[in-house]
């Protein structure tokens, strides 16, 4: 085995030992005076794949809007089912009508399908542009091959990607951004390799979130706000997962109460407590007290308290319940929440803000709250749980629950 080899090998292992999270993020343009946009993105994380499509319908508007949906769909759907992929591919592309006039597909796509377990990754693509990826942060060609499904060339690539790599797929909106106006032809794929690694290079700490952001501004800017052509970016950045752990409720069997403090307190991440109860239960065990902030109190809401080495503490049902009210209203995007201090809006924030997050339920009924003039949805806390549990999945989180 040569040196490179070997080193290769145990760069990939190193990587495998690391908790890494693969954090996607996507956003498109519409093309201007459109009201739908005619590409779609679409992922979907399992236990063991990530399955990311991003589909460019032809033309714009509510046609190609349809169409990429529609792709998108089937894609994701019998990827889901576990269809061998190649046998999806050929399913899609004997479906896809042709244009007459143009002879082209009426919608194109990229299918990115990463393995969780070996950081492996395939491409697949057809007729959309080339993918952007960068190890180390400098831009690599991948291997990529050719073959023809159904006459329709489909180029395929396969590769590895690590901590800090970067794995983007566009649509050629974002390829030809400032056309005829800013620039003569286009932005173009090369210029926007060396824009993402300008940004890799800085030395801040990147999201997926930062550098798709970044690079559909740049977009935007070029076409001068009047967007020439629908143009989509989803990319995969792959870093240190930002873990959560909320504990809630005393546990079951009050024996076991040291048992479920220590394992908060040894989480290795933000470490959150929602209910006096609870928070008095870890408190005790600390030898302290739980500090409250009267400045955070509101009509609806208690204020939030204050505890060594635990990142928030608040009130257990009132506040989740508001929290995820909060959720939905601000369709789980960080940014639209209310800008105030309580503990619902800090709560909110901190679970959107989180990659993973472990909720440790007690199972210790509090008379208070099996009250039958009370509100149906504050009355069990873990109806509650389950209930955010199951939002929070729907948006793609990494959720799970214990009980105690």
């Amino acid at each position: 085995m040569t040196s490179t080899a070997k080193n290769s090998i145990q760069e990939t292992e190193k990587h495998l030992k690391e908790d890494n999270f693969f954090d996607i993020y996507d956003l498109s343009l519409n093309k201007y005076g459109e009201e739908l946009c005619g590409d779609k993105v679409k992922y979907v994380k399992t236990e063991k794949t990530i399955t990311i499509v991003l589909s460019d319908g032809l033309g714009s508007g509510v046609k190609a809007n349809i169409l990429a949906s529609l792709t998108t769909e089937i894609l994701i759907n019998m990827l889901n089912a576990e269809v061998p992929l190649e046998e999806v591919i050929r399913t899609v592309i004997g479906t896809l009508p042709i244009c007459q006039v143009r002879k082209i597909a009426y919608a194109t796509f990229t299918v990115i399908q990463i393995n969780n377990e070996t950081n492996q990754f395939k491409v697949i693509n057809f007729d959309n542009p080339s993918v952007f990826y960068f190890r180390k942060g400098k831009p690599v060609e991948l291997d990529t091959k050719t073959e023809k499904i159904l006459d329709r060339k489909v180029k395929i690539a396969e590769g590895f990607i690590g901590r800090g790599d970067f794995l983007a797929a566009s649509s050629d909106g974002v390829i030809y951004a400032g056309l005829g106006g800013t620039m003569n032809f286009g932005w173009g794929w090369g210029n926007i390799a060396a824009y993402i690694e300008r940004q890799l290079t800085q030395q801040q700490a990147h999201t997926a979130k930062t550098i798709v952001r970044s690079v559909m501004q740049e977009t935007y800017s070029l076409y001068q706000g009047h967007i020439g052509d629908d143009a989509s970016l989803v990319g995969v950045y792959v870093r240190q997962r930002n873990p959560l752990m909320v504990f809630t409720g005393p546990p079951l069997d009050k024996d076991q109460d040291r048992q479920y403090v220590e394992r908060l307190l040894n989480f290795p991440g933000q470490k959150i407590i929602c209910g006096g109860t609870t928070g008095n239960i870890v408190a005790k065990y600390m030898g302290e007290t739980v500090e409250m902030d009267i400045s955070t109190l509101r009509k609806e809401l208690p204020p939030i308290g204050k505890l060594p080495q635990i990142d928030l503490v608040t009130e257990g049902i009132l506040t989740i319940s508001k929290a995820m009210e909060l959720l939905r209203q601000s369709n789980c995007d960080v940014s639209r929440l209310p800008n105030d201090r309580n503990g619902a809006v800090l709560l909110a924030t901190k679970i959107l803000e989180a990659d993973s997050i472990l909720f440790l339920v007690g199972q210790q009924i509090n008379e208070f709250y099996q009250n039958p003039l009370l509100p149906k949805n504050i009355s069990i806390r873990r109806s509650l749980v389950e209930e955010l549990v199951s939002l929070l999945r729907s948006r793609q989180k990494e959720v799970s629950v214990e009980y105690c």
